[in-house]
């Protein structure tokens, strides 16, 4: 039996069928999923609590409290919920980098 984790992250332009891959080794198993919004989040976590038998689902910085909260709640006790933070220069960092990017649309 091997370890089976779940990464997502937040992209604007994420298609879950296309954005994914998993790499593995005998002992660990990670699956790396891009969704668009909370909707997708909570539909591929549930999904994969049931069907792959998850331990750990881990969330990109962008997911709010409220977000684990409700994907904690889906998945059940047995799954654990972390999200990857960052201090406040590596948060200002990779804001000015998605800005760049074109993540945010430009208010008018």
């Amino acid at each position: 039996m091997n370890f089976k984790v779940l990464f997502l992250a937040h992209t604007p332009d994420a298609e879950i069928e296309k954005h994914k891959c998993v790499l593995e080794t005998p002992k660990y198993k990670l699956f790396v999923i891009l969704v668009r919004n909370q909707s997708q989040a909570l539909e591929v976590c549930k999904k994969f609590a049931e069907e792959e038998g998850i331990h750990s689902i881990l969330l990109c910085p962008g997911f709010t409290h409220k977000d684990i909260a409700e994907i904690s709640e889906a998945v059940g006790e047995n799954v654990g919920v972390s999200v990857a933070r960052g201090d406040s220069l590596s948060n200002r960092i990779a804001m000015r980098a998605m800005k760049e990017a074109g993540w945010f649309p430009e208010k008018e």
